[in-house]
């Protein structure tokens, strides 16, 4: 089954969300939490959101054939479309799941229906297309090659588009993070789409509970422990101004210091290797060089005392 974040994604939103709380100044630690598990939950929200567009294109593209054809000087076009688009296999085969539409209406995703600026612009991005055109002059169709343009018009039009993009920024602040992990995640499952009667499931947000447990008891035991977390790495940096290390590397370090010493069922190796791929993601070059030495410097004074205990299986 899938899920719409992993460890990785879930330590970044703990980061994102413990630098909002800085940047705020605010000191309760519940609504941030709160803050926290919203944006891990409107991440699915995003997906949902997305996987709508097909049948939203679908829609619309019908209802502009029907109002052509009731035009008073139709022309021989109008009046005998070429139906190739709206009855492309995948669009239909979105339109009618359940799964996606119990989803949609559980986490009242309306947003097309007050918003069909946005879808009306994807479908006229793609019908000026190359690929729309050679699509709609195929002489014949069949579930891959509908697959197929569902696939190239996902990958080259709808996940690249300005007019997307900036109404997703204007709807929720975080989800701007998440648009790489989201249309991945679906081209892997427009990927996987094998016929029409494929079972096709809505991911779930986390893996399982202890995930959920992980963000909570990262983000918490890292805010109730910033003073001694930032202890541990100070007078490691002795040719560095602390105040002058950047805000997301000092949270990066202090959560993965966080990570060593309060999740012993964690490896010390897996930990380093998490937060250096955050680094290289939100920080700068220099930054995941600089957050390596002092880890690995921490990691081996702390082997042999109680600080080094690791217990279990590494849990990644």
């Amino acid at each position: 089954s899938y899920k719409v974040l992993n460890r990785r994604q879930i330590r970044a939103k703990v980061m994102q969300s413990i630098y909002a709380m800085h940047q705020s100044g605010s000191d309760n630690l519940d609504s941030q939490q709160k803050f926290l598990l919203n944006s891990i939950e409107n991440s699915l929200d995003l997906l949902l959101l997305i996987l709508s567009i097909f049948p939203e294109l679908q829609k619309k593209e019908i209802d502009f054939i029907e109002k052509s054809k009731k035009k008073h000087l139709a022309t021989k076009q109008e009046l005998n479309p070429n139906l190739r688009f709206v009855g492309n296999a995948i669009f239909s085969f979105f339109s009618e799941n359940e799964h996606l539409n119990a989803a949609l209406e559980n986490h009242k995703i309306t947003n097309w229906k007050n918003n069909d600026d946005t879808i009306l612009n994807l479908l006229q991005d793609i019908k000026q297309s190359q690929q729309y055109d050679e699509y709609m002059a195929l002489p014949t169709t069949n579930f891959e090659i509908d697959k197929n343009f569902a696939i190239q018009i996902f990958e080259q039009i709808i996940a690249t588009s300005a007019t997307l993009y900036n109404y997703l920024e204007d709807n929720k602040l975080t989800w701007i993070d998440d648009i790489p992990v989201i249309n991945t995640l679906i081209l892997k499952q427009l990927n996987q789409i094998s016929n029409v009667t494929y079972p096709f499931r809505v991911p779930t947000t986390y893996k399982d509970q202890d995930d959920q447990d992980f963000a909570v008891a990262l983000f918490r035991k890292t805010i109730l422990n910033e003073a001694s977390l930032a202890k541990e790495f100070s007078d490691k940096t002795p040719n560095w101004d602390i105040d002058r290390i950047a805000e997301v590397d000092t949270i990066i370090l202090k959560m993965a210091i966080c990570e060593l010493l309060h999740f012993p069922s964690i490896p010390s190796k897996v930990t380093i290797n998490e937060y250096l791929e955050l680094a290289k993601e939100y920080s700068t070059p220099k930054s995941s060089l600089f957050i390596n030495g002092i880890l690995d410097n921490l990691v081996k004074q702390y082997v042999g005392t109680s600080k080094g205990t690791k217990v279990g299986r590494g849990l990644l």
